[in-house]
């Protein structure tokens, strides 16, 4: 990066993003990524340390990992942190205060991985799987379809998870409506296959989203911002779509919007590519227009490869930021999630802002091993 390119990416990325009660000091934030070092859904001091060292390393705001809601079958693993238990939640308080003493702002995503979860798998072994239809995402039935009783206990744990956030000292919290997962599940029709008032057409698959977005704003005060994470694509269907147009999109976003949606983080496999015919938008550009809420984007930023090769032991190299630049100064989205090259680097803000691209650390899939 020429030292034009360091002046532009200070100028660009520097500028300060408020919502609600939360400042980010810039526009760069750490992307929610699962890391499993939290024994029995715990995190210690290695999980406060891993987060700080992104903080002090320039990332304005930081987006743990996915935390399992307080409910029976919302995870599959004992090594991912939950956001419910005295012990937990001190975890977590002890992870905000320090990202907030190295000058990050901060916000727990709350998750519930719904026919995903594999049957026998800790924390609870006897859970089954639930979503809407009791069908896995390839199809096949798995697991059981929820009774009102299930959507019920689901949204009060969201609401549960969202105020513990605000008194744990958070600076808001994001719901994870992407990637196939339980909120997902609910909004995509191959998966949605119920024939009551949660599913039909797009705006009656989004009933449950936006339940759960309404119950969480009403758990918090007006001061803390909720994040909504979504996808077109999901875990092992990676052509799906939930909009496949603008039109259909606004159908979504609009009772996300409605129900209390602050900010959409919109997930991409490669941030830089178009979302629909006839525009170069991407889809946190087509989602900020539609929905005139503040969009993150995310998918490969600093990277030459898109991140589904970390899962098959690829690495990475560094690459530049000038779309990204560009996209920024257009104001087609207002924050960019960055995830590997995070891990990889816990100075990437720092040294991105101060045109030190040379020095960046290249992402190796060996580093998924470790808490760096």
């Amino acid at each position: 990066m020429t030292d034009v390119h360091a002046d532009r990416a200070a100028d660009t990325l520097s500028r300060p993003f408020s919502v609600r009660g939360l400042t980010s000091r810039n526009r760069i934030a750490m992307a929610p990524m699962t890391r499993q070092f939290s024994p029995g859904g715990v995190p210690g001091q290695d999980v406060a340390d891993y987060y700080t060292r992104r903080a002090a390393g320039g990332v304005g705001l930081i987006i743990t990992e996915g935390t399992y809601i307080d409910h029976h079958s919302a995870g599959t693993s004992d090594r991912v942190p939950r956001f419910h238990g005295a012990d937990a939640l001190a975890g977590w308080a002890a992870v905000a205060d320090s990202v907030h003493q190295a000058g990050g702002a901060i916000i727990p995503q709350l998750w519930h991985v719904g026919v995903t979860r594999t049957e026998g798998a800790p924390p609870v072994v006897d859970a089954e799987p639930v979503g809407p239809s009791g069908v896995s995402l390839a199809g096949d039935p798995k697991g059981r379809a929820m009774t009102q009783k299930d959507l019920d206990d689901v949204v009060t744990a969201f609401a549960d998870g969202a105020a513990a956030a605000e008194r744990a000292g958070f600076d808001g919290v994001e719901l994870h409506g992407a990637h196939g997962y339980l909120i997902d599940q609910f909004l995509w029709s191959g998966t949605n296959r119920r024939t009551d008032a949660y599913g039909g057409d797009l705006v009656a698959r989004t009933r449950f989203a936006a339940e759960i977005v309404a119950a969480c704003r009403a758990a918090v005060s007006d001061a803390f911002p909720i994040f909504f994470r979504m996808s077109q694509w999901k875990m092992d269907a990676y052509g799906a779509k939930l909009a496949a147009t603008p039109g259909e999109l606004e159908a979504l976003l609009t009772p996300l919007a409605e129900a209390g949606v602050d900010v959409f983080h919109a997930s991409t496999r490669r941030y830089w590519l178009p979302e629909f015919e006839d525009s170069d938008l991407n889809l946190a550009g087509w989602v900020k227009k539609i929905s005139g809420r503040p969009t993150v984007t995310v998918g490969s930023v600093g990277l030459d490869g898109d991140f589904f090769g970390a899962f098959q032991g690829i690495s990475s190299g560094v690459t530049g930021v000038g779309q990204l630049l560009e996209r920024l100064e257009r104001d087609e989205f207002d924050m960019v999630a960055v995830g590997r090259a995070l891990i990889a680097d816990p100075e990437w803000a720092a040294k991105t802002l101060r045109g030190r691209t040379g020095e960046i650390i290249p992402f190796g899939a060996e580093m998924l091993s470790s808490l760096r």
